[in-house]
């Protein structure tokens, strides 16, 4: 007599939950935001490729903005804050909701934001933003990033360690690579937590590659 099959629970632990949209003012705002990006340097007589003196060496062939970027009170870029804060207001509170009080709900604040304009041969190495919990990336101009050629994309490292020490049929759910490639598009905004390790990967192009980053702490209401 045989016995019947086991029952199997799957557990699905220590994810990394990664979320993208795309902004629904894109084309309204979006040349205002290039504008205003173009002029920033004159504006503050930048006169340092990196401005926020952050990670210097890990950065070539991009011009960045000090820390502060979404905090001048240009009406676009108000609108841009505005609408980002909620986003990661809506986010966290759906990632967190099994674990606050019920009825709570998460007020995000915007704590550094900057630009990048990424020129030919550009690119950010591997890097991951501490001291906030959620971060997002916007992709104002995607330039001539393309997935296939792995033309300035953005990179997402597997965060668990050891993950990648054998390789075998049974591991295939790993992907066998320990990354993900994100392929930027216009408009899109990709929101992931903190502590998930990144990078630009070297972009060739006569357009400019330029994009708009922000990381944010999250209180409850």
């Amino acid at each position: 007599m045989y016995s019947e099959s086991p029952e199997i629970e799957s557990i699905n632990t220590w994810t990394s939950p990664l979320f993208v949209t795309t902004n629904p003012d894109h084309e309204f705002l979006k040349e205002d935001l290039l504008n205003y990006i173009y002029n920033y340097q004159t504006l503050h007589n930048q006169t340092k490729a990196v401005a926020s003196e952050v990670a210097v060496s890990a950065k070539h062939q991009l011009f960045e903005s000090k820390l502060c970027f979404l905090e001048s009170n240009e009406p676009v870029i108000i609108e841009l804050r505005r609408m980002l804060e909620e986003l990661l207001s809506a986010i966290s509170t759906q990632v967190n909701m099994p674990y606050w009080p019920e009825g709570a709900e998460g007020d995000a604040t915007i704590i550094e934001s900057w630009f990048h304009v990424t020129k030919d041969g550009g690119y950010h190495d591997i890097h991951s933003h501490p001291n906030c919990s959620w971060c997002g990336i916007y992709y104002l101009d995607v330039g001539e990033c393309e997935l296939g050629t792995r033309n300035g994309i953005n990179r997402f490292y597997d965060p668990r360690n050891n993950a990648d020490h054998f390789g075998d049929a049974g591991t295939a759910y790993l992907s066998e690579q320990g990354f993900w490639d994100f392929q930027p598009v216009e408009g899109q905004i990709v929101i992931f937590p903190s502590y998930l390790k990144h990078s630009a990967l070297p972009y060739f192009g006569q357009k400019d590659r330029v994009v708009i980053a922000f990381n944010s702490i999250v209180d409850l209401i």
